[in-house]
């Protein structure tokens, strides 16, 4: 059994390379009662600065896991400043630690960091289908390992860090805006895994106290009418999702009942 987190597909498709009984983690926030036995459980999701995303690590500490072997496959775009161990500690101080915790380098989905156009050029050298092979490799095999933090990306996480400390947080709300190319087709309230978007009078709403800043709304947007309210984008005429995932997928994975 894989629970898996997903805004642009990436997540979903590197648990469907894993494992075929898949969860989806947004609508299992809905259930009080989360309760999961398998006899291997992993969590797939991608890194949110550096990190586990906040709405995933709550997920597992309220969730209850019976299984004999426990893994997390965090997925990243150019560098995963060694969460590995900071997740595995994070885990530990919840009585949760896992077996396994890996990373895979995907496509970098973040737009005011990375051009999309120029990301897709890269993607055949990543040899995603290859990790995820691997990875494959050492989950049947029950490995048991936590990936190490190299000192670059101790420093650049740490580097990180002290910008954020420095000049404040990089993502705040409100994120994003709307401009009038929208059309109001609904795909950002249907494709959000947070369910923080509903359509007034045709137009996007957002409530931003649930919003986790994923993104999926702005690389969905038919129109590219969902803009970064403060960001600068590197291409604003590019957007993302993971060439395998359909968005009809995509939204199945992220609606809310």
């Amino acid at each position: 059994m894989i629970l898996y987190f997903t805004a642009t597909g990436n997540s979903l498709y590197a648990a469907k390379q894993l494992d075929t009984e898949l969860v989806s983690i947004p609508q299992e926030l809905n259930r009080s009662d989360r309760r999961y036995k398998a006899d291997a459980i992993g969590i797939v999701c991608p890194l949110f600065e550096l990190d586990m995303p906040p709405v995933v690590r709550t997920f597992i500490r309220d969730s209850q896991f019976e299984t004999d072997y426990f893994y997390i496959i965090l997925t990243y775009g150019c560098h995963h400043g060694g969460v590995a161990q900071r997740v595995q500690a994070d885990l530990q101080a919840m009585g949760k630690p896992a077996d396994y915790i890996n990373t895979v380098l995907m496509l970098d989905n973040a737009l005011p960091v990375f051009d999309m156009d120029a990301q897709r050029q890269l993607e055949p050298e990543k040899q995603v289908d290859a990790h995820l092979a691997a990875l494959r490799a050492d989950i049947d095999a029950r490995k048991r390992a936590v990936q190490p933090a190299s000192d670059w990306e101790k420093e650049f996480y740490a580097g990180y860090r002290h910008m954020i400390e420095e000049q404040g947080p990089y993502y705040v709300q409100p994120l994003y805006r709307v401009t009038g190319d929208c059309i109001g087709c609904g795909t950002c309230t249907r494709v959000c895994p947070m369910g923080c978007i509903s359509l007034r009078d045709g137009r996007p709403e957002y409530q931003t106290d649930r919003c986790v800043g994923c993104m999926a709304c702005i690389h969905a947007c038919p129109q590219k009418a969902v803009q970064f309210a403060s960001l600068h984008e590197v291409n604003p005429n590019a957007r993302y999702r993971n060439p395998h995932i359909p968005l009809a997928e995509l939204i199945r994975a992220n609606r809310q009942p």
